[in-house]
């Protein structure tokens, strides 16, 4: 125990880098352990959206969107999400699978669908990247 209070005494930049990065380790997993969303890769985000009744969404920017979509995604930029909710109130109790370019986002706009009452939300993990990677189809109309 000595040793360790000498070690401190003589290195306090190091156990002020340890006691940082130990509360970042400890609010991260924190924050993912209180989510109220599922984060899936695009094989098992598949099974969400075959659900019967689902919607895919779309929050990337309208340039993105002109690259590619899923289909059958309806498209509603995050910085409009808030305020248009109301198109989404039917789905707040089917599968809502949402993406962007990739997943960062979607976990936002995943946040702002469960704080909303949205009960079966699925953030697709790594995004269009990840989709247009495990080479799943794009539309492009």
């Amino acid at each position: 125990m000595e040793q360790i209070l000498e070690f401190s005494r003589n290195n306090p930049i190091l156990i002020i880098a340890l006691l940082a990065i130990m509360g970042m380790i400890v609010f991260t997993e924190t924050k993912r352990l209180s989510r109220r969303y599922q984060n899936l890769p695009p094989a098992q985000a598949v099974r969400a959206m075959n659900e019967e009744g689902s919607l895919i969404l779309d929050v990337r920017e309208n340039a993105e969107v002109r690259d590619g979509r899923i289909k059958g995604a309806k498209h509603i930029p995050l910085k409009e999400l808030k305020t248009r909710l109301n198109e989404l109130s039917k789905y707040k109790d089917k599968s809502v699978v949402v993406y962007c370019r990739s997943g960062n986002r979607s976990a936002q706009a995943c946040e702002i669908l469960t704080s909303n009452e949205f009960e079966k939300v699925v953030n697709l993990h790594g995004g269009m990247m990840a989709w247009q990677a495990n080479n799943m189809p794009v539309s492009k109309k």
